[in-house]
């Protein structure tokens, strides 16, 4: 894969962390804006992209989260019933706040609205329910995956149903 060396001067590997639910925008909206953030040379993990054959996931992950400077959640309307992208949020969201304001979250709101992500409809709320009572999450999983999702939700973002195009 052609990458950039843009960025890497800061130590970081990547310079963005791109999170989001595959089945709902890998091929389109993500796909796009991967190719067009790496045409403009910036350094972008993209989880098909960079992992490697027999590569362990979870570590990769979160390493690939660790190295990052910029993290772009994209919120859609299954990214909180998956364990994967809850468990990345939550290592996106320790990573910022230790950083001391090193690192930035970008969120991008994909067909949900960002009272979704903060758990005001029963959306994301009936989704974090479901893995636990899949004992997929703990108890202490949900909540900190909660108090996550509040934090980003606060987080002023792109609603891409506001744009044309």
């Amino acid at each position: 894969m052609a990458s950039s060396d843009a960025g890497t001067s800061s130590g970081s590997e990547y310079q963005v962390f791109l999170s989001f639910r595959g089945p709902d925008t890998r091929i389109g909206f993500t796909n796009v804006l991967y190719h067009s953030l790496r045409d403009a040379g910036i350094r972008v993990f993209l989880d098909d992209e960079e992992l490697r054959v027999g590569e362990t996931i979870a570590g990769s992950l979160k390493q690939a989260i660790d190295n990052s400077m910029i993290y772009i959640p994209v919120f859609s309307k299954t990214y909180a019933s998956s364990k994967w992208c809850l468990c990345e949020l939550r290592q996106i969201m320790a990573n910022t706040l230790r950083s001391g304001g090193n690192k930035e979250i970008l969120p991008i709101f994909y067909d949900v609205e960002p009272d979704d992500v903060k758990l005001k409809s029963s959306l994301y709320r009936d989704a974090i329910l479901e893995l636990e009572s899949e004992k997929k999450l703990s108890n202490e999983q949900v909540d900190v995956c909660r108090e996550a999702l509040l934090e980003v939700g606060a987080i002023k973002g792109w609603e891409v149903k506001k744009y044309k195009g």
